[in-house]
């Protein structure tokens, strides 16, 4: 006989309920009720998660690690808790291979510059795709130019996949020569969710080590860092409802002990002499300077806010939304999506014959909705595609049927001004 303790019950998904979490869903934009649609580029906070970055400047505003003041070792103590969070989301085996930084992109420019140190000779290759944001593709060009290497590309199918036929071919493309494997999870552009598990066994094969762009995986996929066996996964705060100007690489322990740092400076050291440094353990040993104590502790109240959240529901439920909002888009006359991959999250990129997506951006906006208009600070890709820039949805829990049908009807109405 089942007991109680056996029987997990999770009531409906309610996402009123969720929208009531986030008050900037409260405002009116151009006087109507504000429809956001850019959680690709960052995602909204929860109230718990806003509480959580002024109570620690309210109460417990200090330096952190050293300090010998009860305010200090406070504040060591949730940012210390954080790290641990923010382990267990990702399941990371230990506290101190989460590393602190800026954000996806300096999480990369790290791994960029640290690997290229380690790994990278003249002759060497880095393989990346022809999907990746350029915060993966600048810090690679910049680091085979340092050590003489080259940057080799992933070629993306017309449906915006990966151009190999099976998961044996996926890395076809590398050579003896391949020391560096650097692959978005998800593509902030077509929103595919590229087989990076497949990837990284293949690579692992070959002694090539996985670099992961995991900055919109994050909010949206389970992420288990060991499950999926890669050496470094990079990821922000605000895509996954943190504050901004925080973020966290994950790296293996053996391979960050191996990594020489990236940034110099206080924290990071162990013992300074003016003949010789020695440097601090992990995880201090990349994270120089004082660290962004707020946004760490809004990050772990984001992931804690994450883990009470059903996020199978949540997940079921952008797919609602996608398979919504693309079926109600391609009833319009001349729109166009860009990246139909069997496997996406919620990221709709399109373009409409005859307008620009900057214009139809703005008009957007004046009937309140928020997207994102441009390259997506995906350049190579837009080239791939023929195309300038996209009309960019992104959606998150807190969206609604009915506001996808509002949106596709405001795009009519701005199509039918700007033809």
């Amino acid at each position: 006989m089942k007991t109680n303790a056996d029987t997990v019950v999770r009531k409906e998904f309610d996402v009123e309920e969720i929208r009531a979490q986030f008050p900037i869903l409260k405002e009116q934009v151009h006087g109507r009720p504000l429809i956001y649609f850019d959680n690709a580029a960052t995602g909204q906070k929860p109230q718990r998660v806003i509480e959580a970055v002024g109570r620690y400047y309210a109460t417990i505003n200090s330096n952190v690690h050293r300090g010998v003041h009860t305010l200090s070792n406070l504040a060591t103590e949730a940012q210390e808790a954080a790290r641990e969070a923010v382990r267990r989301h990702i399941n990371a085996k230990h506290a101190h291979e989460v590393i602190f930084t800026a954000g996806t992109t300096a999480s990369l420019n790290l791994a960029a510059h640290s690997l290229g140190q380690l790994l990278l000779k003249p002759g060497d290759e880095v393989l990346i795709s022809a999907m990746e944001h350029h915060a993966n593709i600048v810090p690679w060009q910049l680091a085979c130019e340092r050590h003489g290497a080259t940057l080799k590309v992933m070629p993306v199918t017309d449906s915006g996949e990966l151009a190999f036929p099976s998961s044996d071919h996926l890395i076809a493309r590398s050579s003896d020569r391949t020391r560096i494997l650097a692959i978005t999870h998800v593509s902030n552009t077509l929103g595919t969710i590229n087989p990076v598990k497949e990837l990284i066994a293949q690579a692992k094969k070959r002694g090539i080590t996985t670099v992961v762009d995991g900055a919109q995986a994050i909010a949206h996929l389970d992420v288990d860092v060991q499950d999926l066996g890669c050496d470094l996964y990079a990821f922000s705060g605000h895509k996954m409802y943190g504050p901004t100007g925080i973020g966290v690489l994950y790296g293996r322990e053996k391979l960050l002990e191996q990594m020489p740092p990236w940034q110099s400076g206080g924290e990071m050291i162990d013992q300074v002499t003016f003949e010789k440094t020695t440097y601090a353990k992990l995880p201090f040993k990349f994270e120089a300077g004082t660290p962004h104590i707020a946004g760490i502790i809004g990050l772990g109240e984001a992931v804690r806010w994450m883990e009470d959240q059903d996020k199978a529901a949540m997940a079921a439920h952008e797919q609602v939304l996608l398979h919504h909002a693309t079926k109600e888009l391609l009833t319009i006359d001349g729109l166009r999506i860009i990246g139909t991959a069997k496997e996406k999250v919620g990221v709709i990129s399109f373009i409409v014959e005859g307008v620009h997506h900057y214009d139809l951006g703005t008009l957007l906006d004046q009937q309140g909705i928020a997207v994102r208009t441009g390259h997506h600070c995906t350049q190579p890709l837009m080239d791939r595609f023929g195309v300038s820039g996209t009309t960019r949805a992104s959606f998150a829990p807190f969206n609604t049927v009915e506001e996808v049908d509002v949106f596709v009807a405001a795009v009519k109405k701005a199509i039918k001004m700007l033809r």
